[in-house]
Order: structure tokens, then C-alpha cells, then sequence
């Protein structure tokens, strides 16, 4: 498929094109420059053609070893790869020397260049118009990257650039339940049970697995990406707060197709004051839904902060299954006390996903890389989990009998049915006369009690308490 990247100085709209052409709001859009900081690719759609577009951070002339240098290395990067290249200009605000040093390097770099003139329906923008012609690539195509004017010279211009054979129309993916998500708890009671299938799926570890990093700010979480890429494909540097957006990249792993997420750090809610870093959070809440398997980072120098188990709980919450990973562990010295510390605060702090996994790694010299992997296919196996309806019943009926339901005004609560509804994360219905009395401790010795019998370790455990339907209810007795 044909690569596209869009190159421009910060805050020309480059993220507001791409987003028009990828037909969803994927990138971080905000009047402050330099929003974006790495490179993000999508899958656009320009009329009949069908591409892959690359957004990029705004060119800037700067040290190497400074963020905005490094940021320049990874759109510079970008230009190499792609096929084609949108130069983007901002009409209304007219021609920058920038503007003119950035064309000679993408006349040096790049091998097709179309020459986008944004903001083109902005009052008195006809002049900036005029003056583009000076930049020497040809003939500007005006648009307005917000408003979609434009669109179709736009797309003559791609084709004129790379022929009509380059481009070959593919239908649109679908985008429903794009989330991940499944039923909510309010939902539960409205489902019939199901069916009693006495055969357990099997679980295929061959299938694509969506993977989320997340975790407080300058925890290592674009490094330890990298370190699985093996290369340097997202932004990384000792200032805290450098990822913005939610960047996804694809990569295998024994074969396996990994698509895994970086998002931006996450601090405490009071902390969070300014628009932009509000706008990053809430991408990265929309990356763990989207995600199957959420690998938390933890800072191995400070670990089990407040705002990482409050991390960890947001994702028990959302239903995803959890991983932990204590980074930066090429920092410490004595491990093995550090270690019996660590798994000894792991079970205390976090009771509410009893058995998780938690693993030592470190993103700078990829030491634990793989024992973290088979972590999240084998939480990822459990999450998929499903169990037959007559061995959930038949283990109901010990644990009822080792251990009954407390009685209520001298009356017993009668559990009646089991059943798993679902799974991802495994969802369990009991049907009971009264539900409002079983009580949740009682809840809770059941959902231990499934973790035990059926190692559903690691992961969340929903069980919904409901009372059966009654076919008679709201019918009149019959008069003899």
C-alpha cells in the first residue's frame, strides 16, 4: 500500500488533515503547537483511494540533543519511508523561512512532494496563495484541512504525482465495536443464561493480540516499545511527559502479530490541569478499551505509588487483563531482597486481582523481555477463558454445601443456576430468588472460589447476581 506522510512546520493543521483522511479523530488536535510529537501512521481514504498515512511532528530547526531535535530525526525518518510526501503551508498566515528550508530538504529527501496550501478559505489568504510558488514545488493545492474544501483537487494531485495504478481501491474497514467493549454490569440482567454447551473453546495463540502500555509519567514506556521494535520508532528522552498521543505499532512476536499501544502518562486527577495533557488522558483511556491485555509499568525506583495502583484498578474496572512490569530494573543492585519486597506488596495492595502477574524487565537493555511476553499470552489465555455450564453447576453445588448462604429471617437463600455468560473478561450470572441478600462477602468467596477451582488468576472476575423471571408473574387467576 502507498505510504504518505504529511511534513510541515508546527501548527499548520497537519493533524487535522490527517484526521479527516483517516475519518476519525485518531490524533491530538489543539492550537498550541507541536502537539504532536511522533509519528503516527492510519489508514487513509481520499475519494477512490486508499493509502496509508503517516502523521508527523512539526519540523523545527534544533539541537540533536534536544526534544525538538528529536523529534525532527523521527519526521526526517518518516520522509525516507514514504512514497509521497503532503508539504503543508499555512496560507493565512503566509510564507516563513521555515517554509523555504524544509522544501529544499524534502527536495533532497523525498520522492514525490505535493504542495498543500491550508487554511485556503480564510479572508485575505488569496495573497499567501499567490506567494507559495516561491517554495519552487509546483503548484499549490489550496484546502482547508477543517472545513474538507479542497478534497478532490487534493486527490488529482496525489494521483498526478504517483499514476492511478499506485493507489488500489480497498473497501473500508469496519469500525463497529472498535472498543473492545463488552456488556456492562447494568446489562447483565437483561441476558437470558446460555446455553448449556458441555464443550470448551480451545484458546488459538495465533491470533492477533491487542496490547496496551500504560503508566505514570517518564516510567519508560516509549523505551520499552522501542526494545521490542528493536528500533528507535517512538520518541523517548529524560523529560517526563513526552508521549502525547496514543501511537500504535504492529510488530511480531513468535510469529505473532502484536499490536501494542503507547500512551501518555497518566498523573493523579487534581494534577491534571491543562487542556492538552486532559485531551492525552482521555486517548490513553480510549487505548486500554480498545486493548485486550494492559501492561502496566511500574517505576522499579519508586514503585506502588498511589497513581499506580490507582492505574491498576481503572483497568480492573474496564474489564482489560492486567500485567505488571517493573521497569528500569537494570538500576537496582540488591534484587533478590528487592524482589521478595516486591511480590509481598503485589499481594497486599492489589487484593482485587488476586495472582497477577508481575514481572521484572528493563526497556534499556531488554532484559526480561520475553518472560513479559509469555505473561500477557498467558493472562490473555485466561481472559479468553470459558468454562462449561455443568462443571460451573456441579462446583457450585461444594461450594454451597462446604460453605452455605446466610439465612435471612430465619430463611435460607436458595442459589439456584450458574452460568458464564461471556468471557474477555469472564462474566458469570447466578440465579437466585434473592439476590439482594446473598451479600458481598458471600460474593466474594464465590469469585475466590472460581479463581482456585478454575485459575481464573490474574484477570478480573464479574458475577452477576439475578433473580429468575417468573412466566406467571402479572397474569390474572382465572375465576372458576
Amino acid at each position: 500500500m502507498v505510504t504518505i506522510a504529511i511534513i510541515g512546520r508546527p501548527n499548520v493543521g497537519k493533524s487535522t488533515l490527517f484526521n479527516r483522511l483517516v475519518g476519525r479523530r485518531l490524533a491530538l488536535v489543539d492550537d498550541q503547537p507541536g502537539v504532536t510529537r511522533d509519528r503516527r501512521l492510519g489508514d487513509g481514504r481520499l475519494m477512490d483511494l486508499t493509502f496509508s498515512i503517516v502523521d508527523t511532528a512539526g519540523l523545527e530547526e534544533a539541537g540533536a540533543d534536544t526534544l525538538e531535535g528529536r523529534m525532527r530525526a523521527q519526521t526526517e525518518a518518516a520522509i525516507k519511508e514514504a512514497d509521497l510526501c503532503l508539504f503543508m503551508i499555512d496560507v493565512k498566515s503566509g510564507l516563513t523561512p521555515q517554509d523555504h528550508d524544509f522544501a529544499d530538504l524534502l527536495r533532497k529527501s523525498a520522492r514525490h512532494v505535493v504542495l498543500v496550501a491550508n487554511k485556503a478559505e480564510a479572508r485575505g489568504s488569496d495573497a499567501g496563495l499567490l506567494d507559495a510558488y516561491a517554495i519552487g514545488l509546483g503548484e499549490p493545492v489550496g484546502i482547508s484541512a477543517e472545513h474538507g474544501e479542497g478534497m478532490g483537487e487534493l486527490r488529482d494531485a496525489m494521483v498526478e504525482a504517483l499514476g492511478r495504478n499506485a493507489f488500489r481501491p480497498e473497501p473500508r474497514p469496519r469500525r463497529g465495536g472498535e472498543d473492545g467493549s463488552e456488556e456492562t454490569d447494568a446489562e447483565l440482567s437483561a441476558l437470558p443464561p446460555a446455553d448449556e454447551e458441555e464443550e470448551e473453546p480451545a484458546y488459538d495463540p495465533t491470533k492477533p493480540l491487542r496490547m496496551a502500555i500504560v503508566g505514570r509519567p517518564n516510567a519508560g514506556k516509549s523505551t520499552l516499545i522501542n526494545r521490542f521494535l528493536g528500533e528507535d520508532r517512538l520518541l523517548t528522552g529524560p523529560e517526563a511527559g513526552i508521549t502525547r498521543d496514543s501511537i500504535s505499532v504492529e510488530w511480531q512476536w513468535r510469529d505473532r502479530l502484536i499490536k501494542v499501544f503507547d500512551t501518555a502518562g497518566m498523573r493523579r486527577k487534581s494534577r491534571v490541569q491543562e487542556k492538552l495533557e486532559k485531551l492525552s488522558v482521555a486517548d490513553g483511556l480510549r487505548a486500554i478499551r480498545f486493548a485486550e491485555v494492559v501492561v502496566i509499568i511500574f517505576d522499579v525506583t519508586i514503585p506502588f505509588e498511589r497513581q499506580d495502583l490507582s492505574i491498576v484498578d481503572l483497568i480492573v474496572r474496564e474489564g482489560r487483563a492486567p500485567v505488571i512490569a517493573f521497569n528500569k530494573w537494570d538500576l537496582v543492585e540488591d534484587r533478590q531482597q528487592l524482589l521478595a519486597d516486591l511480590r509481598e506488596k503485589t499481594d497486599r495492595l492489589l487484593p482485587q486481582v488476586r495472582g497477577i502477574k508481575a514481572i521484572t524487565v528493563s526497556g534499556e537493555t531488554g532484559e526480561g523481555i520475553d518472560r513479559l511476553m509469555r505473561a500477557v499470552t498467558e493472562t490473555h489465555e485466561v481472559w479468553n477463558r470459558r468454562i462449561a455450564t455443568a462443571k460451573l453447576n456441579q462446583w457450585l453445588e461444594g461450594m454451597v454445601a462446604k460453605h452455605p448462604p446466610p439465612a435471612v429471617a430465619g430463611r435460607r437463600v436458595n442459589v439456584k443456576y450458574m452460568t458464564q455468560i461471556k468471557s474477555r473478561p469472564p462474566t458469570f450470572i447466578i440465579s437466585t430468588a434473592r439476590p439482594e441478600a446473598l451479600g458481598a462477602s458471600y460474593t466474594r468467596y464465590l469469585v475466590n472460589g472460581l479463581r482456585e477451582q478454575f485459575g481464573f488468576f490474574g484477570v478480573p472476575i464479574r458475577l452477576a447476581l439475578r433473580k429468575p423471571q417468573n412466566p406467571f408473574a402479572g397474569k390474572r387467576k382465572r375465576s372458576s
